[in-house]
């Protein structure tokens, strides 16, 4: 066998990277909990000492953190002063908690998906499926942190606009359903958004129900939420003007059947706002960081609750418009188009 050098030190390299990374994880999500960020953030050069002060945590400790960071290129070193510093742009990723690229939160997904990983190997050997309720606890948390600010910053000002005739609606006062709603986020920020709507959220998952209301209370907007644990094929149907499925519909075991229930369930000029992972329609076009992300999530993730669910689709998270589009027009709808899109999304509208 002969061995490329070039190549393989392209692969080595590639792999060395990733365990980095991997490690890198780990301290981004301790800074996080820590406050090692939020101490550093707006403040300007601070030497180890003065970040552990700021934080209330051992110096030691910091410094060496402080270091893993600036080899990561997470934190900004001034070697005539040893001090370290948070950039405006790092602060937006890591301290900012309202920041659209606030990331700690998504490394709770990958812990989840290390502790689950005796579950799917399971499932890789005997081709069951793993339901969402079956996912270590720091799943649930992680996947609506990691998607809440990706809605606070798109929801309302960019993708309910490129709806056509739907804003109108909300304003004046409209019925809508967020169909596997999670914890509720979703929901929440469009009922900020049009006090005069009523909204209702479903999901299969009593805890993240639960945890939506809670988020609801705080809100101020449970007057007008609605939060139900329901199967996205049997939720009560209100002639609603709008359901919404957010990263969740290529999650389902029976996505024909989820979207043929929709048509009974929404009023006869509604629309279908389906927000889905983005996604080209050729492999060899997701060959990228995205997809490259979305593909190992599906494989533990959405497909495996698809196969629990034993239905006829398994669609991943990198389905495609192409895809998606023929699944919604053989459900009953004759109008899709893609309405808007931004680097983790697309959002395609549908109509009778």
């Amino acid at each position: 066998m002969n061995i490329d050098q070039a190549k393989l030190e392209t692969v080595v390299n590639t792999a060395l990277a990733d365990i980095a990374g991997a490690y890198g994880g780990v301290m981004v999500s301790v800074g996080h909990k820590l406050g090692l960020y939020k101490a550093m953030a707006g403040a300007g050069p601070l030497s180890s000492t003065e970040v552990a002060r700021r934080s209330g945590c051992a110096e030691r400790y910091v410094r060496e953190w402080l270091n893993s960071q600036v080899a990561g290129g997470y934190v900004a070193y001034h070697p005539s002063s040893q001090t370290y510093e948070l950039t405006p742009e790092q602060a937006m990723v890591l301290a900012e908690e309202s920041s659209p690229v606030f990331l700690p939160n998504a490394w709770h997904v990958v812990a989840s998906l290390w502790a689950d990983e005796p579950k799917t190997v399971k499932a890789f050997k005997t081709g069951q499926g793993i339901g969402w309720g079956e996912h270590d606890h720091r799943l649930y948390c992680g996947i609506a942190a990691f998607y809440r600010n990706g809605y606070v910053a798109s929801l309302v000002p960019q993708w309910l606009p490129a709806l056509d005739g739907v804003v109108p609606k909300l304003e004046a006062g409209a019925k809508v359903a967020d169909v596997g709603c999670g914890h509720g986020h979703s929901t929440v920020l469009m009922a900020q958004a049009f006090p005069k709507s009523r909204f209702w959220g479903f999901d299969v998952h009593a805890d993240s129900i639960r945890e939506a209301r809670r988020n609801a209370e705080q809100a101020g907007v449970a007057d007008r939420v609605t939060f139900e644990v329901a199967k996205a094929t049997d939720y009560p149907a209100q002639d609603y003007d709008l359901i919404c499925y957010f990263d969740c519909l290529h999650d389902m075991g029976h996505p024909d059947k989820a979207l043929r229930h929709a048509a009974t369930a929404m009023a006869s000029d509604g629309s279908i706002m389906l927000v889905e992972p983005f996604a080209n329609d050729r492999l060899e076009d997701n060959i990228n960081i995205v997809g490259r992300l979305y593909y190992a999530g599906s494989t533990a993730l959405c497909c495996a609750h698809a196969i629990s669910e034993q239905g006829d689709y398994v669609l991943g998270a990198q389905a495609g418009e192409e895809r998606l589009s023929r699944l919604i027009k053989s459900s009953g709808f004759t109008h899709v188009r893609r309405a808007t899109e931004t680097p983790f999304n697309m959002v395609l509208e549908a109509r009778r």
